[in-house]
């Protein structure tokens, strides 16, 4: 398999990542919990090393608005949490998986309000396709972002929420007016820590997720 060197190490550091490096939420022993899947899927695009985002349709009733990796519950029918991850994000924004080389499952990861029990999926892009909206009422659109632009400390933050949550969050989009925030952020920025692609920037610069996201507005 042939990769970018700017990709290496990222393939090194999916490896060797633990769910502790990562984030303190790990499934509990013996624990039944709901089993989730997603793809961070990489690539080069026109503007350079880029990663598959989507953000959710502005009027679904849970996380509207959310910047998120492609990615859903693992149903039945999957293989495996890798096919899962794949489908889905062939169901959200017509992805070729034929294209896209697996590369690693990083350890499984909790959402506790949800209870979720989440495998993140790394893939390289290997042959790109045209990407875009398959189902309006759960995708508003469907992103790739540069990883120039993420790792730009004038796009880093850290978000604030009402109920005091705070969270490593990135400004995106043509006009850097979309918040990633919470688990795909917190992913992101650790997987970033790890194999040393992180820029020095100022968590104190603090940025208050949107209305929209958060429900309000909405008839």
């Amino acid at each position: 398999m042939s990769l970018p060197d700017w990709m290496e190490p990222i393939r090194r550091g999916a490896a060797t990542i633990t769910a502790e490096d990562i984030s303190r939420f790990v499934p509990p022993e013996g624990a039944s919990t709901r089993k989730g899947a997603v793809l961070m899927l990489f690539g080069e695009g026109e503007r350079g090393p880029d990663l598959l985002l989507t953000e959710r349709a502005h009027t679904m009733r849970s996380h509207p608005g959310q910047v998120s990796f492609p990615g859903g519950s693992i149903d039945a029918t999957d293989a495996s949490p890798v096919a899962a991850a794949l489908r889905e994000a062939e169901e959200e924004t017509g992805l070729d998986p034929a294209g896209v080389d697996v590369l690693a499952s990083l350890p499984e990861l909790w959402l506790p309000p949800s209870n979720f029990a989440v495998t993140p999926v790394l893939g390289w892009w290997r042959e790109p396709v045209p990407v875009g909206v398959v189902d309006a009422d759960e995708v508003h659109a469907v992103l790739r972002v540069p990883l120039e632009e993420l790792l730009d400390p004038q796009h880093r933050v850290t978000v604030t929420h009402p109920m005091g949550y705070r969270s490593p969050g990135f400004l995106i989009g043509e006009q850097h007016d979309l918040v990633l925030w919470g688990f795909t952020a917190g992913l992101v920025n650790k997987l970033f820590d790890h194999v040393g692609l992180t820029r020095r920037w100022d968590p104190h610069v603090e940025h208050p997720l949107p209305d929209y996201m958060l429900g309000l507005g909405q008839d």
